[in-house]
């Protein structure tokens, strides 16, 4: 299994981050079959004040340009990131259009 952790921020408005968190209650259960199709096997998103960090078990197969290419052929998908986006900023020093940042591990026990 693969691991990753990724960061991003949340437009920080207490009503706008309870709606993104109401969404995630019950995500649609196409955006679920992209993540389970992709070989990611767990997936867990955390939040402290506007800052969320998700953490990711995958297939050793995984690849991000695999899922993002699926998810531009995915009209399903591409619906549900563009919801996203009215919750999402990028962090600093992203790049245009870019949303979840991938970190890099500096410790581990």
């Amino acid at each position: 299994m693969k691991k990753f952790c990724l960061a991003l921020d949340l437009i920080d408005e207490s009503e706008l981050i309870a709606e993104y968190e109401k969404y995630h209650e019950n995500i649609w259960p196409e955006i679920k079959q992209s993540i389970l199709d992709s070989g990611i096997k767990s997936m867990e998103i955390y939040r402290v004040q506007n800052r969320l960090f998700m953490m990711i078990e995958a297939e050793e197969s995984f690849s991000f340009d695999a899922k993002n290419k699926a998810d531009k052929n995915n009209p399903k998908v591409r619906e549900w990131e563009e919801l996203m986006w009215k919750f999402q900023q990028q962090l600093p020093h992203s790049k245009p259009g870019e949303k979840w940042q991938l970190m890099d591990k500096v410790f581990s026990l």
